[in-house]
């Protein structure tokens, strides 16, 4: 099966940020997966595509999970948190990304 092209600009601005939580980092240590915040309209083969790029790491598979916004008050009137959208990247064996030591260097 060949690979589509995607547009590399695109790439660059699917990952929104690695979601750093207990249960991100319960998921990592256990099934080899990290977690990120992407953009709303990402699809599977894109997420792979910008994570490979972007951390020269082999991908196995793609989970993408629709995250509802939660009603939050401010004052008397009620307001609404943005849904958002998260993956669950799986790596294959072996790899690893490291986002303390990114930060450091």
């Amino acid at each position: 099966m060949s690979t589509p092209k995607f547009n590399e600009e695109r790439l660059l601005n699917i990952l929104l940020a690695p979601q750093i939580s207990e249960k991100a980092t319960y998921v990592a240590e256990k099934n080899e997966q990290v977690i990120f915040r992407v953009v709303n309209d990402a699809t599977k083969l894109e997420v792979k595509a910008a994570v490979e790029k972007l951390f020269s790491v082999t991908v196995d598979s793609v989970n993408i999970s629709n995250v509802k916004g939660k009603q939050k008050r401010f004052g008397r009137s009620i307001g609404r948190r943005q849904d958002w959208k998260k993956a669950y990247v799986c790596l294959a064996a072996g790899q690893e990304i490291n986002f303390a030591a990114s930060e450091q260097g």
